[in-house]
């Protein structure tokens, strides 16, 4: 008889069926050729779950789904599950002298958002479409050099190559800050001095682009009055992450628990 892939789990005497492991393991990444991390995180979540749920039930917990967005609301175990949580897990008060504490020992990290003032040459081509992809970034890497050689005229081929609206103005964009544009295109400007070209076309799902430089500002330091909200919204989701963690390792103690480590999921 072959040996089962992986050891049947159990939790106070109830198997953690494995097609539900397979399923929750679509849900938690791994590194490539390693299924077998993702398929125990996925264990440790099911016992979990199970675990919350029998707490719920030991309680007598029965509440009524909630909307947890448009059109979509709580099934009966989510409600169950809040309702252990909500009942449960009492994270320490975080007070004004801990968020003025948080926010004197490196006023430094609140500052208010950079801008960048910036332009671009977009080749632009659909993700999908590979003939198109290629053909744009070899017109992109053309053109890199050709401005390479005469930056002068990054404007004079922008209007006449872009397929951005923005080549009506030699392909500026105006000024932008973090979160105007997607992730590839922002962390190019972050690496670029002004005045200066991207060496290379960078690619976004949108195609490729030469970027520029224009200027830079900075993001200036903040008041504590300014962030103090924000210091303190971050300090009790970080208390209540640290009570909740504390009440699933309380459960895992007190559980007769085979087939699985849960140390790691804690």
């Amino acid at each position: 008889m072959n040996k089962p892939l992986h050891p049947e789990i159990t939790v106070n005497g109830h198997v953690i069926d494995a097609g539900d492991i397979a399923a929750e393991a679509q849900n938690h990444g791994a590194p490539a050729g390693k299924p077998g991390i993702a398929w125990r995180k996925a264990a440790r979540a099911l016992v979990i779950r199970h675990l919350l749920l029998d707490e719920a039930r030991r309680a007598n917990l029965a509440p009524a789904p909630q909307e947890v967005g448009a059109g979509l609301r709580e099934t009966q175990e989510e409600a169950m599950i809040r309702a252990v949580m909500e009942a449960r897990v009492h994270p320490e008060p975080v007070t004004d002298a801990q968020v003025r504490a948080r926010f004197d020992a490196a006023p430094e990290r609140f500052c208010s958002p950079p801008l960048w003032e910036t332009a671009h040459i977009l080749f632009a081509a659909a993700p999908q479409d590979k003939a198109a992809r290629q053909k744009a970034r070899q017109t992109a890497m053309e053109t890199a050099q050709e401005l390479h050689r005469s930056p002068d005229r990054f404007e004079t081929l922008a209007q006449a190559r872009s397929a951005c609206p923005s080549r009506e103005n030699g392909g500026r964009l105006g000024q932008i800050g973090p979160g105007d544009t997607v992730p590839e295109f922002e962390a190019a400007l972050a690496g670029l001095e002004p005045g200066d070209i991207s060496e290379n076309p960078v690619e976004t799902r949108f195609g490729f682009h030469i970027i520029r430089l224009l200027a830079r500002a900075n993001g200036r330091p903040l008041p504590f009055d300014a962030v103090s909200a924000s210091i303190r919204e971050a300090m009790e989701k970080a208390a209540w992450v640290k009570a909740a963690k504390a009440l699933t390792q309380q459960l895992v103690d007190e559980a007769q628990i085979t087939g699985i480590e849960m140390e790691a999921n804690l």
